[in-house]
């Protein structure tokens, strides 16, 4: 690999072209090369300044603004800018749903290169902020500094930091004072917790020395009112523990499960951890058309729940199930589909490789009180076989939702071969869903398109995909 090459360069009277992947913006330097700008909006006129040169493209910021876009409206978040999380923020909403869309149909066309039909409308997010269900916010004391704090000359007071990481920068936290993607009382929650640490001097975690006591919080909600608070711990000291946990508890009555964890490896994931409930009970209760689905601290659930209802229903008529259907589910996750879909089916098999995930699924089906769905664990790629069809019957319908990494290309050989009349795929990336249509085209045409925005003032966007047997 040729020397990094960091000359800094400022190209002047810059148009601002296309919104580009991950949030950033894409403008065309005078030399042909492709600029990745962030914090801009198509239609801008910039200066830019750039920092990272590559052989085809650069990276810069824009240093002056000389003509506004009209699609750019005033961000309503005071971190907007500074905090990696809502990028699009200062784009109109309906322009962002014009680029998702845009995208979807761009890597279906140049990736898959298969026949599309007439794309449907991309389903907007009718909440555009407080639609997550689920944040999860990390202690520092060293927070990051803006640059005007930088040049003052006053008493910065503590760094103690509960918020978000910068981009890029694993040891840094940005504080965060109000947040627009839960609703409260997630903000009041979060804050809380900062000013209790803060008065009654707990330990805020230090990524680089690692120490400190207060380490990670999760917050998830649901659209029963039900809410679950987590609080991850550096090393066990049980009279702060029980502090900081009583005072929640008794500040928030609304709170039905409180729990911790006490983590001391180099990574704050909880995976692998023993979470531990405090108060309340142990999972929180997601209701969607009369079913109930439980949702303990390491579920996977889709974090937008009102757009996700949303998803679920396109699943199901893209399915177009008449009640004499075995349907596959693959990839169930807690079988969220699979008994989404149930009612319409004579049956429903659903296979996840997260032992939990099914334990999860299980669980929900019996307190739903549904009898036609069973769920199987175990690797897609080994359990998807011959035997495993002989047992459960050949699907007459297939629904997959995939992680971002697409369909193993065996578990498409094994579809192929068993050749479903319909499959319905879901995608969180629809770069490698094009790759895996491209490679069932030899049986499959697409016969139905339709992106979902999950994720308002972000550039990720879900999509669904009906394919029919040729």
């Amino acid at each position: 690999m040729g020397r990094k090459n960091t000359d800094k360069v400022v190209f002047h009277q810059i148009q601002v072209l296309d919104a580009g992947a991950k949030g950033v913006s894409v403008a065309k330097a005078p030399d042909g090369k492709v600029i990745f700008i962030p914090n801009v909006v198509p239609g801008d006129v910039v200066d830019v300044q750039t920092f990272k040169k590559r052989k085809a493209y650069y990276e810069g910021k824009a240093v002056k603004f000389h003509e506004l876009s009209e699609h750019r409206i005033e961000p309503i978040c005071e971190h907007f800018g500074v905090c990696g999380g809502c990028k699009w923020q200062n784009m109109k909403y309906s322009q962002q749903l014009y680029y998702k869309q845009n995208e979807v149909k761009n890597h279906l066309q140049r990736i898959g290169k298969v026949e599309l039909p007439e794309f449907e409308t991309i389903l907007g997010s009718e909440k555009q902020f407080f639609y997550r269900n689920k944040m999860e916010f990390s202690f520092s004391n060293s927070r990051w500094l803006t640059e005007k704090e930088i040049g003052s000359t006053e008493d910065l007071g503590n760094r103690n930091a509960l918020g978000f990481h910068i981009p890029k920068m694993w040891d840094k936290i940005l504080d965060i004072q109000k947040c627009h993607l839960q609703e409260d009382p997630s903000n009041a929650i979060r804050n809380e917790i900062r000013a209790f640490a803060n008065e009654h001097n707990l330990a805020f975690f230090n990524p680089r020395e690692h120490s400190g006591l207060l380490r990670t919080v999760m917050i998830r909600t649901v659209s029963t009112g039900e809410i679950m608070v987590l609080i991850q711990f550096f090393e066990e000291d049980k009279e702060n523990r029980e502090l900081i946990l009583d005072h929640l508890y008794e500040k928030f009555p609304q709170i039905t499960s409180l729990q911790y964890v006490v983590n001391g490896k180099p990574n704050d994931t909880i995976y692998d951890q023993n979470v531990i409930l405090y108060k309340g009970r142990d999972y929180i209760l997601e209701e969607m058309e009369g079913l109930k689905f439980s949702i303990n601290a390491k579920s996977f659930y889709q974090t937008n729940s009102d757009q996700a209802y949303e998803l679920y229903k396109i699943t199901r008529d893209f399915a177009g199930l008449t009640g004499n259907e075995t349907v596959y589910d693959l990839y169930t996750g807690t079988g969220t589909i699979a008994q989404f879909v149930s009612k319409k089916a004579k049956k429903v098999i659903g296979v996840e490789s997260v032992p939990e995930a099914i334990l999860d699924a299980k669980a929900n089906a019996e307190r739903n009180n549904i009898t036609n769905c069973e769920f199987f664990v175990g690797d897609m790629k080994v359990v998807f076989n011959e035997a495993f069809i002989a047992q459960h019957g050949k699907p007459d319908v297939i629904i997959t939702d995939p992680p971002r990494d697409g369909m193993h290309a065996a578990v498409i050989d094994q579809i192929l071969k068993i050749a479903p009349k319909k499959v319905v795929y879901v995608s969180c990336n629809s770069a490698t869903q094009a790759r895996d249509l491209a490679l069932m085209d030899e049986k499959y045409k697409v016969t139905r398109v339709r992106p979902v925005d999950m994720f308002p003032q972000t550039h990720h966007v879900e999509n669904v995909v009906l394919l029919e047997l040729r």
